[in-house]
């Protein structure tokens, strides 16, 4: 078995005899009990919320602070309040930064690196760590494949879950990052394979340039579907998040060398190829089934050694991936309303990912499509550019605008978009909802988003 990737203490290291810590070792991120520890963000998909219980039940002394109102959090307040939280809501206060022992950041924050508060922790003496690596804790790094990219890691990630829980159930395949939820609800154990899907955000304090050296963390596989300019609103260059997209490769105390997956693998890619078949539409999508059987051949090559039935493992993959149905807000059939076909693909928050998912429904003459949301920094003239050769281009959002410009009609709502979409549509033609935008001026997330549109086309039955 490779060796290179160990836990985060030397006695972790991973092999068949023993993966467990032995007792006298304290778990990352070390003891929690008496310490003062600031929450900074709820977040909106329960990383706070489940980071907040796990602090409490270590003994940690928790304050959560949010920008948002407690109107706005009621429900979650609710779900918290008997575990003896303390809230500060509606504002932060430096003087909660400054007596932190430990902050654990939500890594949506923009602009960490200049960020006042945590400056003021940092300059205290404040450890400053995420969800993710309160959630990763000391879990060997040859048992976690890391995904990022700019578009399709969701999906990436989800096949390869998928795919491993059918070929090889004994790994306990456990899904998790930025997909949704936390791992903090209901810790994997220390065997079982953590697939997890890692932003931009999550990288920076992960294995780049966020937190202290110490904690950082590089998982044994590492993967990268692609990268183009993204979410510059928070990092400002393109420079910077290239630069921590790419810190999943980075040498950590976990890890001495991530294995980078190969862009192909010619003894078996032919075979795949030819067995592929997919439910969910569109050639990016047998690119990301391509990649995350790769992803597989690598993760089994380093936890088991090298692989003698490579294609047989291949074609068993390639095999259980003809039932997966996708993801949610992920071109998402919804359903067929006198003979217009309905997709939510909420999840496109990127210019090259509503591309694609124009693409992937054949002739775009019969494509209306539903577009726009936060201007994130993005470039929008590629779905601008689209509007000639659509049956329909309908804006939503602050980016509504620029994406019609070259044709369309600036909708600005969801509701109206949808209205007029229909209105425009035909028996065969498909209304897709790809915003290749963030949702953050209209909907709490693109959940929200998607969901809104679930509703709105299910009204019209």
């Amino acid at each position: 078995m490779a060796q290179e990737c160990i836990g985060v203490y030397a006695p972790l290291m991973a092999t068949s005899d023993r993966i467990d810590p032995p007792p006298e070792t304290n778990p990352f991120p070390g003891p929690l009990a008496d310490l003062r520890v600031v929450v900074m963000g709820l977040g909106v998909f329960g990383g706070g919320e489940a980071v907040a219980r796990h602090l409490c039940a270590a003994g940690a002394d928790v304050l959560v602070t949010d920008l948002r109102s407690p109107a706005a959090l009621e429900t979650t307040i609710e779900r918290l309040q008997n575990l003896g939280v303390e809230f500060r809501l509606g504002e932060h206060r430096p003087e909660d930064f400054t007596s932190a022992d430990l902050v654990v950041v939500n890594p949506a924050v923009p602009h960490p690196w200049d960020n006042p508060l945590l400056e003021l922790a940092r300059n205290a003496g404040a450890r400053l760590l995420t969800e993710i690596r309160l959630a990763i804790g000391d879990h060997p790094a040859d048992r976690v494949i890391g995904v990022t990219g700019s578009a399709g890691k969701s999906t990436t990630s989800a096949m390869i879950h998928h795919a491993i829980a059918r070929v090889r159930p004994d790994l306990t395949p456990r899904l998790g990052g930025n997909i949704g939820g936390s791992l903090l609800d209901d810790p994997p154990p220390k065997n079982a394979t953590l697939i997890l899907e890692l932003s931009s955000f999550m990288l920076h304090w992960l294995a780049g340039d966020g937190g202290d050296p110490a904690d950082r963390f590089t998982p044994g596989i590492s993967v990268v579907t692609n990268i183009s300019p993204n979410h510059l609103d928070w990092h400002e260059t393109i420079e910077h998040y290239t630069t921590s997209k790419n810190a999943i490769f980075l040498a950590s105390p976990a890890c001495e060398q991530p294995r980078s997956v190969p862009d192909a693998d010619p003894d078996v890619d032919q075979e795949i190829e030819a067995a592929l078949k997919l439910k969910v539409p569109g050639d990016h999508n047998r690119s990301n089934a391509l990649l995350a059987i790769r992803t597989i051949l690598a993760h089994l090559d380093l936890i088991d050694g090298p692989l003698h039935d490579r294609r047989r493992i291949a074609l068993r993959c390639a095999t259980a991936l003809a039932d997966f149905s996708g993801l949610p807000h992920r071109l998402e059939f919804l359903e067929e309303i006198r003979g217009i076909r309905f997709f939510n693909d909420s999840k496109s928050t990127t210019p090259e990912a509503t591309v694609l998912a124009v693409e992937s429904m054949g002739d775009p003459a019969r494509v209306h499509l539903i577009a726009g949301g936060y201007d994130k920094g993005s470039n929008l003239d590629s779905i601008a550019a689209m509007a000639p050769s659509l049956g329909g281009l309908f804006g939503i959002g602050t980016t509504s605008e620029p994406i019609c410009r070259q044709g369309g009609e600036d909708c600005g709502t969801l509701e109206l978009a949808i209205e007029r979409s229909v209105r425009h549509a035909g028996s065969g033609d498909v209304v897709l909802l790809s915003p290749g935008c963030a949702s953050w001026d209209q909907f709490a997330n693109y959940e929200a988003r998607g969901d809104a549109f679930r509703r709105l086309v299910a009204s019209m039955r």
